[in-house]
């Protein structure tokens, strides 16, 4: 189990964390011979840091994944402790489904995943080099393995590259706390001219759940009702274990800033950058004088564990700082530390290199993808993995390659921001993001994007099907809705039930639910049997339905928005483009555009620097 069957394979991939979960999988079920190196097998989708899946954008990643055929929506849906939906006091499209996740149970489940496939096996072993014939990669050497041959090479290795681990003034080398980094493969990359940069992210204590006083805390369960991620999930009726709130308060920020002093990251310790939207405590403390007091969550690692995350308290302060500060908060004065907070550095490979395939643009067949792209978040990464493994096993085939475009998937935005912002700090999808994304909800997530999972051979042709299904049904029953109107009468005893004002004259059912408080719930018995059957096969169909109306005039100004802009976006910009003789663009368009080398005139628009009269010398160049 822990040794090559032999040294030949499709594809390689390197890193068994999320992105090389989802990778792997998608390359095996897609019909190539498969390799997953790891350091560790029983490592494999280790939750290093937060024990959940999903929150705000994120979870639209997970929908999307599942969409396409990827594994981390089904695994979260039968491991999930808690379930809930962010966002409900606020408009749909920003919806987004999140669970705390059992960190033992998540893990357990995606290795069943990964040993049941057929075409996938895996090595406990640490790749420290490729091999390269040409610009063309040939192959992976290893510790224990020397070299291992592979059509197509996939590096997913996460904080591990060189990590350095610092808690304090101390630092040592691992790619989490307890397990070793690993090294030889940046400087391998570096030699065949891939650059690297380095990132810094961190992670809180743990603590002792039985010696905290949760009497002190706020008690916060998931949804009643909850909703699950996959769009296979059926029978769905989790657990609903809380998690707990507590806060900082000043004497706790007293002892952080008295800590300071021996602060890695406040010292000049720490070179790399940390994630602007996920900062340590200490930052927080620094960079938020005015507020007394930061939000801390208390959330259980695994079901009936003696082991408690605190979430908001990233820290790589001394131990005794930590421990200090902690007992300041209500709840936790007496909490016992299991494992203290800590920071790691790790390489990177800024993605301004890859193709939006997350093919490397200087050597063919090699594939970067998860945090090592400069990411954050196990969404993120197993979103990279899926279009790493997907695109690679597409390439062996010969066939066209896999690319979402900003308009059809967070997914999209997600590669298109990292190419071409290429973000020198770790980068976290938002929905904010997304232009378009009111089209972009996590519930429609299946009628987006699972026709084209089955079209690339990753989804089941039965799942595939359901969703062009679902999109037929859905423009029947809103062509339906459009058309049938009521009477005065008809129409007011709907709507004085609901506090809506009543109306004179006829109206269309469709006008109805548009209105503020009127649910589907509350129209359907006019609809058709036939019709309401069809909507009633699938669960929360009619919630999505009913959003589709009620956005109806925004998403078709957004389908015009798309429209009018896909030929400027679409436009095929040259590979061999030599954007310093270009005299007509700043030189500052210039040294951007010559760095980033854009595939299309839309990604050349929304690089930092290059600007509106840039693009439209480039568009005038291109027409001639």
């Amino acid at each position: 189990m822990f040794h090559v069957k032999h040294t030949d394979y499709d594809i390689i991939v390197v890193g068994g964390g999320h992105a090389g979960a989802e990778a792997s999988l998608a390359a095996a079920r897609m019909g190539m011979s498969t390799l997953l190196i790891t350091l560790e097998k029983s490592a494999i989708s280790r939750m290093s840091c937060n024990p959940a899946i999903g929150g705000l954008a994120k979870g639209h990643l997970v929908c999307e994944i599942d969409a396409l055929g990827g594994e981390m929506a089904k695994v979260i849906d039968k491991t999930g402790i808690q379930f809930k939906m962010l966002n409900r006091s606020k408009g749909r499209a920003v919806w987004s489904p999140r669970a705390q996740a059992d960190k033992i149970a998540y893990p357990e489940e995606m290795r069943r995943c990964i040993d049941s496939e057929e075409n996938l096996s895996v090595l406990e072993d640490c790749a420290t080099g490729v091999i390269i014939k040409g610009s063309i990669v040939t192959g992976v050497l290893t510790e224990k393995n020397s070299s291992i041959s592979c059509k197509s090479l996939i590096i997913t290795c996460g904080t591990f590259l060189n990590g350095l681990i610092h808690i304090g003034l101390c630092h040592f080398s691992g790619g989490r706390l307890g397990e070793r980094g690993a090294f030889g493969l940046t400087k391998s990359l570096a030699e065949i001219g891939i650059f690297s940069g380095r990132l810094k992210t961190g992670t809180p204590p743990r603590l002792k759940t039985s010696s905290i006083d949760f009497e002190k805390t706020t008690p916060q369960y998931g949804d009643e009702h909850p909703v699950p991620f996959s769009f296979q999930t059926t029978h769905f009726n989790p657990i609903n274990i809380p998690c707990h709130i507590t806060h900082t308060n000043p004497t706790t920020h007293s002892v952080l800033f008295n800590g300071l002093d021996r602060s890695p990251l406040y010292t000049g310790v720490i070179k790399g950058i940390g994630p602007r939207y996920c900062p340590s405590i200490e930052d927080k403390i620094v960079r938020f004088k005015e507020r007394n007091s930061h939000q801390i969550f208390l959330e259980p690692e695994w079901k009936d564990s003696d082991e408690t995350y605190v979430n908001g308290f990233a820290t790589s302060l001394p131990v005794d700082i930590q421990t200090k500060a902690i007992h300041s908060i209500p709840g936790l004065d007496n909490a016992e530390i299991i494992r203290p907070g800590y920071a790691i550095e790790y390489d990177y490979f800024p993605s301004c290199q890859l193709y939006r395939t997350l093919e490397t643009k200087k050597i063919e067949c090699l594939y970067i993808a998860g945090q090592v792209n400069g990411t954050s978040g196990y969404e993120e990464a197993a979103a990279l993995g899926l279009i790493a493994g997907i695109n690679a096993s597409l390439k062996i085939r010969g066939d066209k390659p896999f690319i979402l475009n900003r308009s059809e998937a967070y997914i999209g935005v997600l590669i298109d921001d990292l190419i071409t912002k290429s973000p020198d700090e770790p980068y976290r999808m938002f929905t904010s993001s997304a232009e378009y994304r009111l089209l972009l909800r996590f519930d429609n997530a299946d009628i987006r994007l699972s026709p084209k999972g089955g079209e690339i051979g990753l989804l089941p042709k039965c799942f595939s099907d359901s969703s062009k299904s679902k999109r037929l049904i859905s423009e029947e029953a809103i062509s339906f809705i459009n058309k049938t109107h009521l009477s005065p009468s008809e129409a007011n005893s709907i709507l004085s039930s609901l506090s809506e004002n009543n109306i004179q004259s006829g109206i269309s059912l469709f006008k109805i639910l548009c209105r503020r408080n009127v649910n589907f719930s509350d129209i359907e018995k006019y609809l058709p049997s036939y019709i309401l059957n069809k909507i009633k096969k699938y669960p929360r169909f009619d919630d999505q339905i009913e959003t589709d109306v009620k956005y109806d005039g925004y998403i078709n100004r957004q389908i015009k928005s798309i429209n009018s802009l896909r030929k400027h976006e679409e436009t095929i910009i040259p590979k061999n483009t030599d954007y310093l003789k270009i005299s007509s663009i700043t030189k500052e368009a210039r040294e951007k555009l010559s760095k980033i080398r854009p595939e299309t005139l839309g990604q050349a628009s929304r690089i930092p620097g290059v600007s509106p009269a840039d693009v439209t010398s480039l568009m005038i160049l291109l027409k001639n």
